[in-house]
């Protein structure tokens, strides 16, 4: 056989084999009487019978197997697909023990890809939060003209950014090569060993190795319901709580159970309950600073959570505000202070006392789960950027934190005042609201009739907003409730928020309620 000849039978090898392969072949050796006919065949005949346009292609099938003498490789399979899309060449359907030839010409385009089919349950999950909030109507913010007590953030004019940019400088000067290299996963050594201390001040005793660098509070969460979460599982979380808490442990199909709070914190009796007849996977609260009421829990009600806790064997994730921060008398410890038992995750934060821009927060953790949640870590980022920690490092180690917080603090304090006897002022008779001992918002409670996603429409229109109530509680709860936060709105802002807020109240309730229908539309589901 020439060259040429093993060639083309080379290339009729690779269609056929193609042909074999692709999803409308039923394969098998019924057609061995074609097997004959196709080896009575010149090669040339029949590469130009399967590459014509219109012809038949019933000699693919056994010839495929039977009459080629070559090895059909990936890359002839490849060549061959290339053939057959190129060059139209014929394809054949298998219908009942019969081969029914069709022309075809050149492949159409693909469809587009249905990404949405295509989310994981996590994915899915995420996508209803946000839906959610949608529904709602929690605010994006409306320019300038608005006052917006919806942020609960930090205020970015009091931001130390010089003395940072400096000391950012300095460590890259020093240490830019190292810490512009891959770093270890646990977090930048001097910092851990700089938290061990820090946290000291707050009650809290955790040696260096049993602190996680995190990429801020929130991978936190993700890493504890990474670890500790199943879909399925029941989680415990207190009631109101910081939204993001929710949506990462929902993301990993976790059940909620609802823990009301009232003015002394999570009630211990429904905590106990929970753990007695449904066996949580853990509990989820903030027992300092509690996001949105400012609130924080009595002593005696840390202890009894505690000890049920450590009875049933449920891990409490305590979400920790900076003991620094706060207003009046000095706040009761962090759980974890008093925890003999090892149940407490402890969850803390650079966000609220300096920047949120750097995402850098930290974990503290019993040995056995900090080990497994360093492994979780690296595979989601391998770890925290080194520059950002040592620079983080060098502003604390000269105490440049201290002054910050301490100027911040009575900035916040006096932001707090302002807008608690804004509102003894001006809300009108059945508003309600807490008076927050740390954090930077409080809750207000709205008189019976009136939600407040039916106020916020009209709130907008008079250049206030908040953020609903609904927004941090579980699925339909809250709806006469709305957070205020005062840490971003300028002081004097406050007192004429406050003002616009009133006035949309008293409009607000003049008007009809709103249809069922309209009910439905911004329902939390």
């Amino acid at each position: 056989m020439t060259d040429q000849a093993r060639r083309v039978r080379a290339q009729f090898g690779a269609i056929a084999a193609a042909y074999v392969a692709s999803p409308g072949h039923a394969g098998g050796d019924d057609l061995e009487q074609l097997a004959a006919w196709g080896r009575a065949l010149s090669p040339t005949r029949v590469l130009d019978m399967a590459t014509g346009g219109g012809h038949t292609a019933l000699a693919f099938v056994p010839i495929a197997r039977r009459v080629i003498a070559c090895d059909v490789t990936e890359p002839m399979l490849q060549a061959a697909r290339g053939l057959l899309q190129g060059r139209g060449a014929a394809s054949a359907t298998f219908v009942a023990g019969e081969q029914v030839a069709k022309p075809v010409g050149r492949t159409p385009a693909p469809a587009p890809i249905d990404w949405t089919a295509m989310l994981s349950r996590s994915a899915r999950t995420a996508a209803a939060d946000e839906e959610r909030r949608r529904a709602m109507g929690t605010p994006t913010g409306g320019g300038a003209a608005v006052i917006s007590f919806a942020g609960g953030m930090p205020d970015s004019t009091l931001f130390p950014t010089e003395a940072f940019r400096r000391v950012l400088n300095q460590v890259v000067r020093e240490e830019g090569g190292a810490l512009l290299q891959y770093s270890a996963v646990g977090g930048y050594a001097p910092l851990r060993r700089y938290l061990a201390g820090y946290l000291l001040r707050f009650g809290v005793e955790a040696r260096a190795e049993e602190i996680l660098v995190v990429n801020g509070s929130q991978q936190g969460f993700d890493l504890i319901a990474r670890t500790l979460v199943d879909p399925g599982d029941l989680v415990a979380i207190e009631q109101p709580t910081y939204a993001g808490a929710m949506q990462a442990f929902r993301s990993f199909g976790a059940r909620l159970l609802p823990v009301e709070w009232d003015e002394a914190g999570p009630r211990p009796d429904v905590f106990e309950r929970l753990c007695e007849r449904q066996a949580p996977k853990l509990f989820y609260c903030q027992p300092t600073a509690h996001n949105p009421s400012g609130l924080t829990i009595e002593p005696e009600v840390g202890r009894r959570l505690l000890a049920t806790a450590a009875r049933y064997q449920v891990p409490i994730v305590e979400d920790g505000f900076d003991g620094s921060l706060y207003y009046g008398a000095r706040p009761n410890p962090p759980l974890k202070a008093a925890d003999r038992a090892g149940v407490v995750l402890y969850i803390g934060t650079f966000s609220k006392i300096l920047f949120p821009g750097l995402r850098l927060g930290w974990l503290v953790a019993p040995p056995p789960i900090v080990e497994r949640l360093q492994a979780a870590k690296q595979l989601a980022d391998l770890h925290t950027s080194a520059l950002l920690q040592a620079a983080v490092h060098r502003f604390c180690e000269r105490r440049l934190l201290d002054r910050h917080v301490t100027r911040v603090t009575a900035e916040y304090g006096r932001r707090r005042a302002l807008l608690l006897a804004a509102l003894r002022r001006r809300m009108p008779e059945g508003v309600t609201w807490t008076e927050p001992q740390g954090g930077f918002s409080l809750l207000l409670t709205l008189p019976p009739g009136l939600t407040a996603i039916t106020l916020l429409p009209v709130a907008f229109e008079r250049g206030v907003e908040f953020t609903p109530g609904p927004a941090f509680f579980l699925d339909g709860g809250g709806e006469r409730t709305l957070r205020l936060a005062f840490s971003s709105v300028a002081a004097a802002r406050i007192d004429e928020g406050v003002r616009r807020l009133s006035e949309a109240i008293k409009t607000a309730r003049r008007q009809p309620p709103p249809r069922r229908s309209e009910r439905e539309m911004v329902s939390v589901v």
